[in-house]
């Protein structure tokens, strides 16, 4: 069995007491966020960062107290059984701006209820909702 590793990151832009947070529409149809594997050599921070530079052309800066991660199994494109676990970040955005890579095919910045409504997969939709609350209790401490 084949063992991958990515990392990602949940993008928010925030405006008063509004949080949206950026979905990507990828080329096979599911609504995800921004995330690719990791490269040798590369942390799983570098990696996401990289990867969404390269996926949606944002910057961020990565919020040190929220990592999550969560593994999965699926069939390679050789038809294997592969494992993959998934690090994922928290990074604000200053800039709705988004600069699509060839991966994707659309983009929307939504409010929690939408983005839930809109993600494919029940384990991005539990990680939204961790990452949300993580957020409002930080904008609430400050």
């Amino acid at each position: 069995m084949k063992f991958l590793f990515s990392a990602g990151v949940i993008v928010y832009f925030k405006r008063k007491d509004k949080i949206q947070y950026l979905l990507l529409r990828y080329s096979k149809g599911h609504w995800d966020f921004p995330k690719g594997g990791i490269e040798k050599d590369e942390t799983k921070e570098q990696a996401a960062l990289r990867e969404l530079k390269e996926e949606a052309g944002q910057l961020v800066q990565l919020h040190e107290k929220f990592e999550h991660s969560f593994e999965y199994f699926f069939k390679d494109n050789d038809g294997d059984l592969a494992k993959k676990k998934v690090y994922f970040f928290i990074g604000k955005t200053k800039s709705k701006k988004v600069a699509l890579s060839h991966e994707h095919t659309d983009f929307a910045w939504l409010e929690l209820d939408d983005a839930l409504q809109k993600l494919t997969y029940d384990n991005a939709k539990t990680l939204l909702k961790k990452a949300d609350a993580f957020l409002k209790k930080l904008f609430v401490s400050h």
